[in-house]
């Protein structure tokens, strides 16, 4: 469960650091200097990373094999960027994104299977 937390939680930084700077569009997206945004970006990676390397280490010491935890890691990032994508976006969900994720977690489940 450690795990799974740490990894919903570096998904959330990851996926802001990723794409908070285009929010509001192509005219704002403009006016943000690129340097800065990746000063920024870099900052809250950061923090995904101090979440990731301990959720991927935590995950091997309790058995996940390194597949496992990719593949759990994103179908995590599949569902925090569709509620990104959704809430801060503003873009609206359509039936390819359900289809994506469906894939996803039919991967989830093929690597999950026998252990």
């Amino acid at each position: 469960m450690t795990t799974i937390v740490l990894l919903v939680l570096s998904n959330l930084f990851m996926t802001i650091a990723w794409y908070w700077h285009i929010q509001g569009g192509p005219a704002a997206v403009a006016q943000r200097p690129i340097l800065l945004v990746i000063i920024i970006s870099w900052a809250i990676a950061l923090l995904e990373y101090c979440l990731a390397v301990p959720a991927n280490r935590i995950g091997a010491l309790n058995g996940w094999s390194a597949g496992q935890l990719k593949i759990t890691q994103e179908a995590i990032a599949l569902i925090v960027f569709g509620v990104f994508m959704v809430v801060f976006l503003k873009e609206p969900l359509h039936w390819r994104h359900v289809a994506a994720f469906a894939c996803i977690m039919a991967a989830v489940a093929f690597l999950f299977t026998g252990k």
